[in-house]
């Protein structure tokens, strides 16, 4: 079985219509720490990036007036819960692993507890804590990291090189 791609993930349409919502510029750079804390937590670095790159799939726009309002976004909001099923529907759909893939949708789940009435702090596997602190480095008050802009070649370029790396890492375990 051929390996799917964070290249293959980003260039899959329904990919491209929920980075739009949540930022690729911001999918991209958490990647790219997870790849790091990857390899410090000693964590698959295939699933961490996968994780990361889709983390925030399920995010949602909420505008009151005309204008977007952070402060109600946040009452309602289950973009993990949205972003795990995505995940998980559209690696199925790529021809990913199905463990890889539960894995993958669960950390995206457990990315944050922000919509979940507890904590989950000391309940996340090593996975599901690098994605947290991937995001967590790349955060910005009142979401604004998720504005930054990045073009579409750029993400596939820097996307291709992490690919490479985690390859490399892939092929030392062999």
């Amino acid at each position: 079985m051929q390996r799917v791609t964070l290249v293959d993930v980003f260039k899959h349409r329904i990919t491209q219509k929920y980075l739009q919502r949540s930022g690729i510029h911001h999918a991209v750079t958490v990647a790219g720490h997870a790849f790091d804390l990857a390899l410090k937590e000693k964590v698959d670095p295939d699933l961490a990036t996968k994780a990361a790159l889709l983390h925030d799939m399920g995010h949602y726009e909420w505008y009151r007036d005309g204008k977007w309002d952070y402060e109600e976004y946040r009452k309602h909001d289950i973009h993990a819960i949205k972003g795990a099923e995505r995940a998980h529907k559209l690696l199925i759909r790529l021809g990913e692993d199905r463990l890889v893939a539960k894995e993958v949708s669960l950390a995206v789940l457990l990315h944050t507890d922000s919509y979940l009435p507890f904590e989950l702090e000391g309940k996340r596997t090593k996975l599901q804590e690098v994605v947290r602190k991937a995001d967590e480095i790349d955060e910005q008050p009142l979401g604004m990291h998720h504005y930054k802009k990045m073009d579409k070649s750029v993400a596939i370029q820097l996307l291709n090189e992490l690919d490479q790396k985690v390859e490399v890492i892939l092929d030392d375990q062999v």
